[in-house]
């Protein structure tokens, strides 16, 4: 394929997309293998990188660039839990609606996994359920439920910024049980990123709640099509997307065409 041609078939946006992905999925990357990678010339992809470095995207250095690891960019979990809260409330519900009494679940940290607690809560019907998290304000929205449900803390070191439960330690449970669904939040998911998160410390425990045998990301609109820092897998790793109406159409075509289920919330 010739430059010119390769030209034509990707935008310069979508390209940088990929090239994005490519960066933060390694520690550096060379601008001559981004070039035989895309079938563009160097000054393109110097370009490229260009404008992504004046992002703040990733870190230019000589001879290509690395990603950019900066951590400026969470926001604790009382300065998020109000954006976009009708939606994850949506999105709550539609995820609660997935669970069966008796099953054994993984709920992770975040706003939007809480409102999927805060939608299991009120499901009247659900009995002998098992919730596994490593959120602290999720064990306590939960906590009504008992002895409907049986909560369980993962344990770990306190996070304060979310509240949530990390290594050293805090794995050690999800490495020994196994669950019907695996409920996870994220930062950004995208069908060439994959999924991802702003913070990296969270990251290593997202891995392990994998493991069980269904995979449910929630994300409102805003979050796909996006790319963070910390990369958690690829987004055909998971099973199901649920999202709202506000997220970009095209990119949920092609998540839909790498197999990932997608449930809009309304």
């Amino acid at each position: 394929m010739s430059t010119s041609d390769n030209d034509v078939e990707m935008p310069a946006e979508l390209r940088r997309q990929h090239i994005l992905s490519l960066i933060r999925g390694r520690e550096y990357v060379r601008v001559a293998d981004l070039s035989t990678h895309f079938g563009v010339s160097d000054v393109t992809v110097r370009s490229d990188l260009d404008v992504l470095a004046e992002q703040g995207k990733i870190r230019r250095v000589r001879g290509g660039a690395m990603p950019d690891v900066r951590p400026n960019l969470e926001r604790p979990f009382e300065e998020t839990q109000a954006a976009h809260s009708k939606e994850k409330r949506a999105i709550g519900r539609v995820a609660a609606s997935l669970v069966t009494s008796g099953q054994t679940i993984i709920l992770d940290v975040g706003t939007t996994t809480t409102a999927v607690a805060r939608a299991l809560l009120a499901r009247n019907d659900l009995h002998d359920v098992v919730i596994f998290t490593n959120s602290l304000n999720i064990a306590f929205e939960l906590e009504p439920a008992i002895p409907r449900f049986t909560v369980i803390l993962t344990g770990g070191t306190l996070r304060p910024m979310q509240h949530s439960l990390i290594d050293p330690l805090g794995g050690l449970l999800l490495d020994r049980i196994t669950a019907h669904i695996a409920i996870l939040g994220c930062n950004g998911i995208d069908h060439v990123g994959g999924v991802t998160n702003i913070n990296l410390p969270e990251t290593e425990i997202k891995r392990r709640m994998l493991r069980a045998s269904r995979r449910i990301v929630v994300a409102d609109g805003s979050k796909v099509g996006q790319i963070e820092v910390a990369y958690l897998c690829e987004a055909k790793d998971i099973d199901v997307l649920i999202t709202d109406e506000s997220a970009d159409l095209a990119e949920l075509a092609a998540l839909r065409e790498g197999d990932v289920e997608v449930l809009i919330a309304r």
